[in-house]
């Protein structure tokens, strides 16, 4: 299933930090932690889930890529050669089957809170973002506006759009709780349809 992994281009991102948030229950380093692209391992699968086949990454510090439709296959292969070398990819489950038992009991709607470890990659402005994004709760929803000023950017609207739509762990980042000033559902790279779907089954939207 992951012959894209033999055939990882050798690429590198310019500018590109590597964090990792705390969640409840987590174990390891801070979250000013950086490391080396090329030490580092990565394993990778994928799983039938309620919204469709989704691809998950982590690292020895914790998930660090979620690709949920309409984001496709090659999506998440073109995700992993910009931030790791190729022969640090391997095909393996069993480094993520806590994230997966996690995703499927939300799904299940027997888990609101996330406590899977994580590995954020991307830029200080982003991950402030994604901090801010993981602090919304289950079933309520913020404005762009709302979480511009909670960044400390309220005239960056677009620039915390832009953040939003590169969030690499949509649903456990939740950026689907993000909504235009009007209410409108807006803006979420993974589509319309699917978020809609993430907030009916938190609640946070009914009929």
């Amino acid at each position: 299933m992951f012959d894209d992994v033999a055939t990882l281009e050798t690429t590198r991102v310019a500018n590109t930090t590597r964090k990792k948030i705390k969640f409840e229950g987590e174990k390891g380093r801070g979250d000013d932690t950086e490391t080396q692209r090329i030490t580092t391992k990565v394993y990778c699968t994928s799983f039938d889930s309620r919204i469709g086949r989704i691809y998950v990454a982590s690292t020895e510090s914790g998930v660090c890529k979620i690709s949920v439709p309409k984001e496709t296959r090659k999506d998440f292969f073109e995700w992993l050669r910009r931030h790791f070398e190729p022969e640090a990819v391997s095909d393996n489950r069993s480094q993520n089957r806590e994230v997966i038992d996690q995703l499927t009991r939300y799904f299940n709607g027997k888990l609101a809170k996330f406590t899977c470890s994580v590995d954020l990659m991307g830029t200080p402005f982003q991950i402030r973002v994604w901090k801010e994004l993981a602090k919304i709760p289950y079933g309520t929803t913020i404005s762009y506006k709302q979480l511009a000023k909670r960044v400390g950017a309220p005239k960056a609207f677009q620039a915390v759009g832009r953040a939003n739509g590169s969030n690499p762990l949509p649903i456990i980042i939740p950026c689907h709780r993000v909504l235009g000033s009007n209410g409108a559902l807006v803006g979420y790279s993974c589509g319309i349809k699917t978020k809609e779907f993430l907030l009916r089954l938190e609640g946070a939207i009914i009929l």
